[in-house]
C-alpha cells in the first residue's frame, strides 16, 4: 500500500523547481535592472529604511576610534606644544626684522628719492577643473572678470608661483601652469643673482633654464626666484630649484634642469596677484609707436597725392584740340599768352627804332644836293 502524507503536512513544489522559479525570477530582475533601472526606488527605501541599523552597528566602531583618539600621551603633546613655540617665536623674529627692514628701506627710498615699490593685491581662488586638452598644463579656477581678475596676472600658493592667467571670462579664468611648454618666467638665482628665463617642458614634470652661459655659477640645489624685471611678476617669489646641470664643451648654454618649488598639480587654493608696477613706459616701445604712428600718417597722406600730380601733368601736358572748347584747365592758359605778348613788344619796339633811322638817312640827298 502505497503511503502518503497527511494534508496537514503537504509540501507543496518541489525543491528543484522552487530553485529553477528563483533563480529565473533573479537573472529577471538583474536585466531589467540593469536596462532599465526597474529597483533604482526600492534600493533607496531600502537605504533609507536600513540607515538607522547601520549607524548602530558602527557605533562599537566610533566609540573605539575616540577612545583612540583620547588615548594620545602627554609627552606627545608636549613635544608638539614646544615645536609650536619654538616656530612662534622663530617667526616672531623674522616679522621684527622684516618690520625694521622696511623702515630701512622706506628711509634709503626717500633719501634717494626714488618712487615706491608697486603695490600688490590679492584674490582667494579655487580650482573648479582641469582642461579638457591633454597636451597642456591649464586649469580653471571659479573668478573672473567680474572679480578684477587680470589677463596675465601670477597665480602663487603658499610656496610659490604656480602660473599665469592667460584667459579670462565673466565668471571664470583659464591659468596656465607653470609647468605647461608654453609657459615662461624670468628668474634670477637668489644665490648669484644670475637673471635668465625658465620654460616648461612637454612632459610637464620638470623645468628648464634656457640661456646659461657655460661658466655661469650655477649649481644643484639652487633656489631661483622672479626677478621682476617683466613687471608682470612682482621680485622675490620662489619658482623652481635647480635639480641638475649639464654642461657640454660643444655648446654655448648649459643644460638646467629644475623642479617646482610650489606643488603644481596639487593645490586647490590659490591667490591671483595683482601687481600695480609704479615706473614710466619703456622709451624704446613708446618711440617705436610714435614712428609707426608717424609712418602711418604719412602713408595715408601721400596716397592722394601722386593722383593728384598725375591729373595736373596731364592737363598741363594735353594740347588744345582744335575746334575744342576750352577745358576746367584753362587758367593754366593765360600763362603761356603773356612770353607772346612780351615777344611782341620788343617786336614793335624794333619797327619804330627801324623807321627813325629811315628818318635819318634821309636828309644824305639834301646835304649832296647843297653842295653841289
Amino acid at each position: 500500500m502505497e503511503y502518503s502524507p497527511p494534508p496537514l503536512f503537504k509540501q507543496g513544489p518541489s525543491a528543484l523547481a522552487r530553485l529553477i522559479f528563483f533563480v529565473v525570477l533573479a537573472i529577471a530582475l538583474l536585466i531589467s535592472d540593469a536596462r532599465f533601472s526597474t529597483l533604482e526606488i526600492v534600493r533607496g527605501m531600502l537605504g533609507a529604511g536600513l540607515y538607522p541599523l547601520q549607524r548602530a552597528a558602527l557605533v562599537p566602531r566610533d566609540i573605539f576610534m575616540g577612545a583612540a583618539d583620547l588615548a594620545v600621551t602627554s609627552a606627545t603633546l608636549r613635544s608638539e606644544n614646544r615645536k609650536l613655540s619654538d616656530k612662534n617665536l622663530e617667526l616672531s623674529v623674522k616679522a621684527g626684522d622684516a618690520a625694521q627692514l622696511a623702515i630701512e628701506n622706506a628711509h634709503l627710498r626717500a633719501l634717494l628719492n626714488l618712487q615706491s615699490r608697486a603695490t600688490t593685491e590679492e584674490t582667494p581662488a579655487e580650482i573648479q577643473y582641469d582642461t579638457r586638452d591633454p597636451f597642456t598644463q591649464k586649469v580653471v579656477i571659479g573668478k573672473g572678470s567680474q572679480q578684477n581678475i587680470q589677463d596675465g596676472a601670477p597665480v602663487v600658493t603658499e610656496d610659490g608661483v604656480i602660473g599665469q592667467v592667460t584667459r579670462v571670462f565673466p565668471l571664470q579664468s583659464e591659468v596656465t601652469l607653470l609647468t605647461d611648454k608654453d609657459q615662461a618666467v624670468p628668474v634670477q638665482i637668489s644665490r648669484t643673482g644670475l637673471r635668465s628665463v625658465i620654460y616648461g617642458t612637454p612632459k610637464g614634470d620638470t623645468l628648464d633654464l634656457r640661456f646659461v652661459p657655460i661658466s655661469a655659477d650655477v649649481q644643484a640645489g639652487d633656489e631661483l626666484v622672479t626677478s621682476g624685471l617683466d613687471g608682470i611678476y612682482p621680485p622675490g617669489l620662489p619658482v623652481a630649484k635647480v635639480l641638475r646641470v649639464d654642461k657640454q664643451a660643444d655648446t654655448a648654454f648649459a643644460r638646467v634642469v629644475c623642479v617646482p618649488i610650489a606643488a603644481v598639480r596639487g593645490a586647490r587654493q590659490l591667490l591671483v596677484l595683482h601687481y600695480n608696477l609704479n615706473q614710466p613706459p619703456n622709451p624704446v616701445e613708446v618711440e617705436a609707436a610714435a614712428a609707426a604712428k608717424e609712418a602711418k600718417e604719412n602713408k595715408g597722406k601721400k596716397k592722394p597725392a601722386p593722383k593728384a600730380a598725375a591729373a595736373a601733368g596731364a592737363s598741363g601736358a594735353s594740347a588744345p584740340v582744335p575746334g575744342s572748347a576750352p577745358a576746367a584747365a584753362t587758367p593754366a592758359a593765360p600763362a603761356p599768352a603773356k612770353p607772346s605778348e612780351k615777344a611782341a613788344e620788343p617786336k614793335a619796339a624794333s619797327g619804330a627804332a627801324a623807321k627813325p633811322s629811315k628818318k635819318a638817312h634821309a636828309p644824305k640827298p639834301a646835304s649832296s644836293g647843297a653842295a653841289r
